[in-house]
């Protein structure tokens, strides 16, 4: 028969039928305060037994007491284990060897503006010993399950902000736990790999299974498993998280950016009377050409920025694209539209011809589109910088592809008859490239004052 763990008894008991005839084997395994309370310690023994595994639990070992006993096979055998009659055997101090990528791992959540908690069911010392190994902030000490049980749900709120090491846990208190996160506004992720374990990982908003050593209750009780059991694969979890956000982000920028201009020299001429038209339908389609593999390939395929594990967690519920990231983008497209309008105006009071101006107008677009592209890489970084630093294969195609379509359609004629368009001077190629330069330096300068240190006031 089997006695299971308790809230009231953190220990186990099994009875087992031996060779000797007539008599049923005892044993039992638990906490060492628990297996004392099945021999009756009186204060002495127990006294001597604290110290033990208090010198045992400052290295970190996790200590188990264990107890023998014998039983009668016919009698009944006890409703509850603490009816046996026990002899103490002694205590078993074991260690579990912290991995190597753990420390840094916390590191980095820390620096990300991730907390991390230690729930356990080991002994106090040995739960703060290990957190100050692997560099748990437990500056504010230990809560264990008998302290959590004499606590309101107010003094819990407030000690969970500040205690990181939580020992002597049954399962209910991990819920209890989560539950008192989640109140004070925390988005909770909970580890977990045991059958107990389930409640806690549906109760987190999102609950981490170990894959390699959990049991199939946990897993489908996740939302997330881990296959290699690794706490560092949760870092990096939240860093390739973070990574995936940034450059959705980017991609709506530069999305919402390139269209107005799009959008500004396809209505501007309709309106103004005799202007030409500078962007025919099959202008139209080249554009989308290649905005369509910007966004699909080039921002998906860009590196996860360096400081992307440096940066505070966003706010619970923030869209993925806030006021602030529409306003730039917005910005982002005025000012192309602004630097492609100005060409056009040159060009146009120039004398040149319909085709001439619309050709000018057409390549200032062009190249203000492929900047776009190197400007919204990073939000943090220059153009320049992200060119030479972040290294993104699909970059060399998608530019370089453009820039050659570009020059062949304006170079040729027949191609650009067949566009619409005329073949253009030196002089107009760098006007339209230093329009399209200048149509986006103004959030290159926007970056490089945002991302300057502040000053502290004196």
């Amino acid at each position: 028969r089997e006695f299971p763990l308790s809230e009231d008894l953190l220990a186990i008991t099994h009875v087992w039928q031996t060779s000797e005839p007539g008599v049923f084997a005892v044993a039992a395994k638990g906490a060492p305060e628990a297996i004392a309370k099945l021999c009756k310690f009186d204060e002495s023994a127990l006294a001597k037994l604290e110290a033990q595994v208090q010198k045992a639990t400052l290295t970190g070992h996790r200590v188990l007491g264990i107890a023998v006993g014998k039983h009668a096979a016919g009698k009944p055998i006890p409703e509850n284990q603490t009816d046996f009659e026990f002899e103490f055997l002694g205590l078993a101090a074991l260690q579990d060897p912290i991995r190597e990528t753990v420390p840094q791992a916390i590191a980095d959540c820390y620096r990300a503006g991730v907390r991390t908690v230690m729930i356990t069911g080991d002994y106090p010392g040995t739960a703060l010993a290990i957190a100050a190994e692997i560099g748990l902030d437990c500056k504010a000490g230990c809560i264990t399950g008998a302290e959590l049980n004499e606590m309101t749900d107010k003094e819990l709120a407030l000690r969970i902000k500040h205690v990181n090491v939580f020992a002597r846990m049954i399962p209910e208190q991990k819920m209890q736990l989560i539950r008192a996160l989640k109140a004070n506004g925390e988005v909770v992720g909970m580890t977990g790999d045991g059958v107990n374990d389930a409640p806690a990982l549906r109760a987190a908003d999102i609950g981490i299974a170990m894959g390699a050593r959990g049991t199939d209750v946990a897993r489908e009780s996740a939302g997330l498993v881990i296959t290699d059991d690794d706490f560092a694969s949760i870092a990096a979890g939240i860093r390739f998280g973070r990574g995936i956000f940034d450059n959705m982000r980017k991609a709506l920028s530069y999305v919402i950016a390139v269209h107005i201009p799009i959008f500004g020299m396809t209505l501007i001429p309709v309106f103004a009377g005799n202007w030409p038209l500078v962007l025919v339908p099959v202008l139209i389609a080249f554009l989308e050409l290649i905005i369509d593999p910007a966004c699909s390939i080039v921002f998906e395929s860009e590196q996860i920025d360096p400081d992307a594990m440096k940066r505070k967690p966003r706010g619970l519920g923030q869209p993925i694209f806030d006021s602030k990231s529409l306003s730039i983008a917005i910005l982002q497209g005025f000012s192309a539209l602004l630097a492609v309008l100005g060409v056009y105006l040159w060009a146009l009071n120039s004398g040149r011809s319909d085709e001439a101006v619309r050709s000018i107008a057409f390549v200032t677009l062009v190249i203000g589109n492929l900047l776009l592209i190197l400007v919204n890489r990073s939000w943090q970084q220059s153009a320049w910088h992200s060119l030479w630093h972040l290294k993104n294969p699909t970059i060399k195609w998608i530019m370089g592809g453009a820039i050659l379509v570009l020059v062949s359609i304006m170079s040729v004629p027949g191609l650009h008859d067949a566009f619409g368009l005329a073949g253009i001077e030196p002089l107009d190629w760098a006007v339209a490239i230093v329009a399209a330069t200048l149509g986006v330096t103004g959030f290159e300068i926007y970056k490089k004052v945002s991302g300057r240190p502040k000053r502290k006031a004196r």
